[in-house]
């Protein structure tokens, strides 16, 4: 029988934006350590993506390989250096964050989450994709003299990176815009673990490619005759897109775009699995993977070093600068206000 329990107690975070910025900076840090990029899964001969004239929020259209070709911004970097944000020995806070996410993330806690998303419409805000970003660069605490670059900052940086590298308009739509699932800490989450940090399917053993695996065992599921099976409650060669993700800001995101943007499916994968390390990084739960499956996987893999890497750049131009170019892809991929 599945566990009743939606998740162990927790104590909510006062949303001040402070705490969340720190774990995540520290998860993105430790990160940093953990991605290994897949060149060899490249395309080498890029071709060119077709667009139709007239793009409503249901068109699909053709994605060119050129989105898959490696990244040339930090061909130069010294990825050396981002290790000195880290050490070899994960920080407490992110053993604490852990240890909280991995034992509250239940089958039954995400179902919850889900329910609500769907059905608690009235209690999500709309507003523009540009609004969303103003709203995410509140999260940043000013007193915070280690946090004082906003989420907009980020964004910008990764957006700008592939900008350079020519990546195609709705893959520089996904860079702007990935991390504003973390509007979720506004709008009912239980702390931060459930809004960022590494996600990992529910409903099956948690596989030893997580992060801190040990930390599992004080979920309610991991004993599960059901959910502990290497499977659980999927088929082998499902797909990937129908396992439950746990829930966090890529996982709500995603929720948002997939209904209310034109943005492809490899920019929607980019989105819902861009701190899905075990699976992008390690090679685990790929048995869940089907034909055509392969696209989402070097999609995702070609999206990171965008996300982790940019950060290192100098701050891009300013925001009000920046807009009018970045309101055009917003109005192409995703017009109009969006539910949040």
């Amino acid at each position: 029988m599945a566990p009743s329990a939606i998740s162990p107690p927790y104590t909510p975070l006062p949303p001040n934006g402070k705490s969340l910025d720190t774990i995540s900076d520290s998860i993105d840090a430790l990160n940093l350590l953990k991605l290994q990029i897949s060149r060899n899964a490249f395309h080498n001969e890029p071709t060119p993506s077709s667009t139709p004239q007239e793009l409503s929020r249901k068109t699909s259209f053709s994605v060119g390989s050129e989105f898959t070709t490696v990244s040339s911004f930090d061909a130069e970097k010294d990825k050396s250096q981002f290790r000195q944000y880290d050490t070899p020995e994960t920080p407490q806070s992110v053993i604490d964050e852990y240890t909280t996410q991995h034992k509250s993330q239940t089958v039954a806690y995400n179902l919850l989450q889900r329910n609500k998303f769907h059905f608690n419409k009235s209690a999500r805000p709309v507003m523009t994709v540009w609004e969303a970003m103003e709203k995410l660069d509140k999260l940043i605490d000013p007193s915070d003299p280690d946090t004082n670059e906003g989420q907009i900052i980020h964004l910008l940086q990764t957006a700008e990176a592939m900008r350079r590298d020519g990546k195609p308009q709705w893959m520089q739509l996904v860079g702007l815009i990935h991390d504003l699932g973390k509007l979720l800490f506004f709008y009912g989450s239980a702390g931060t673990w459930d809004v960022v940090g590494d996600t990992f399917p529910v409903g099956c053993a948690f596989s030893d490619a997580n992060i801190l695996p040990h930390t599992f065992t004080a979920n309610p599921d991991f004993n599960d005759p059901i959910y502990s099976t290497e499977n659980g409650i999927y088929e082998p060669g499902c797909g990937i897109e129908n396992i439950i993700m746990s829930w966090g800001h890529d996982e709500y995101l995603y929720l948002v775009m997939k209904d209310q943007s034109c943005i492809p499916r490899e920019g929607l994968a980019m989105i819902r699995y861009h701190s899905f390390y075990p699976w992008h990084s390690k090679g685990a739960y790929r048995q869940f993977m089907k034909k055509g499956d392969e696209v989402l996987l070097e999609a995702v893999q070609a999206f990171n070093p965008y996300d982790l890497y940019s950060k290192s750049d100098e701050a891009p131009p300013s925001a009000d600068e920046l807009k009018p170019y970045y309101m055009t892809l917003i109005n192409k991929f995703c017009p109009g206000p969006i539910q949040w």
